[in-house]
């Protein structure tokens, strides 16, 4: 909590209409507060105090009728989508935490920082496994800036017409350099691909020169982010056109802790969500997998007309959830996934 004077001061400024002094110690007291570490409060004020969020229908009906069109098939080449998820929703590294802090700052003061001719961190690179946060990392980020998120549609963008793909990726560079949004390329590694792989053809190769071209000229008035499961394959020239490059892994055990308490947040339990030999059931899955087999224990819980959850709820639907991930794999050999512990009775 600030301190007795700031607070003072604030209100203070607030009653007699002083915007000038209550915005100064208010920004002070975000100062305080993330001297103190905490960063979901810091960033909250932050938000309320720049008033950055908009309304949310206004951009929709704006922007739905500018994602600009491939000429083949007059598909949409982004998804516009409302950003719901907060900083709060999403458990990460504590480094990732620090970073994607210090990027949300600078997007808050940009004005400040670009009066002293100092450039904003705005080309993001999130490289990990499925399931451990990239999208919905991507999501909060725009949340968090006010911006609505668009999502690039790798599909419309890739043509079977020579030269058109490249002709695509313009169209979405120039939508996303005039417009305010946070930019999502997922599966970054289908434009991207190491140049030297012979298996590809000239075109490929072409797109991806054309690729990093756009990267280096993108001067974008929101946020680029690329998001990969495969960043060994990517070429080697992409890596230093991102301003950041954030690593995603499987939580460890304390933030499968956190995880549960958010999740589990209003079902009442058998045991608490910050027990070890709990949390080290879900040892080794992405987040996704552990919000699926919360969802599966929660189910199976309401259906079977039992008013507490309880750990055999949890070891039935982790024993569920391997038998699922065997079966995809199966299916697709090649498709990549986090180690699940196995769940013996």
């Amino acid at each position: 909590m600030a301190s007795g004077k700031l607070l003072r001061r604030l209100i203070k400024a607030g009653a007699e209409g002083n915007y000038d002094a209550f915005c100064q110690a208010s920004e002070e007291v975000i100062l305080d507060e993330r001297a103190k570490q905490h960063h979901l409060l810091a960033n909250d004020l932050e938000r309320i105090l720049n008033g950055r969020r908009k309304s949310s229908s206004s951009w929709l009906s704006s922007l739905n009728g500018k994602v600009p069109t491939d000429r083949e098939r007059n598909l949409p080449l982004l998804l516009v989508k409302e950003p719901f998820n907060r900083i709060e929703d999403v458990i990460l590294s504590d480094e990732n935490i620090s970073l994607i802090d210090e990027i949300l700052r600078e997007h808050h003061h940009s004005d400040r920082l670009k009066s002293r001719g100092l450039y904003l961190a705005d080309k993001l690179l999130f490289c990990g496994p499925p399931g451990c946060g990239k999208t919905l990392t991507a999501e909060v980020l725009a949340s968090e800036l006010g911006l609505p998120l668009t999502v690039v549609r790798i599909d419309s963008v890739i043509s079977s017409y020579l030269g058109e793909t490249a002709a695509n990726l313009r169209r979405v560079f120039d939508f996303i350099s005039s417009t305010p949004v946070v930019a999502l390329f997922d599966e970054f590694d289908a434009l991207a691909k190491e140049r030297t792989d012979e298996a590809d053809h000239g075109e490929l190769k072409r797109v991806v020169n054309a690729f990093l071209q756009m990267l280096d000229g993108y001067e974008g008035r929101g946020l680029l982010v690329a998001a990969t499961n495969h960043e060994k394959i990517l070429d080697s020239a992409v890596w230093r056109r991102f301003d950041e490059v954030l690593a995603f892994e499987p939580p460890n055990i304390e933030q499968i802790k956190r995880l549960l308490q958010v999740k589990l947040r209003g079902f009442r339990r058998e045991f608490e969500t910050d027990d070890a030999r709990i949390a080290g059931l879900f040892e080794g899955m992405a987040h996704a997998d552990v919000e699926r087999v919360l969802r599966r224990a929660a189910k199976d819980m309401v259906l079977s007309g039992n008013e507490y959850l309880s750990e055999s709820h949890l070891r039935i639907a982790i024993r569920r959830e391997n038998a699922r991930r065997v079966r995809v794999q199966r299916a697709d050999p090649d498709t990549t996934l986090t180690d699940a512990k196995d769940i013996s009775f």
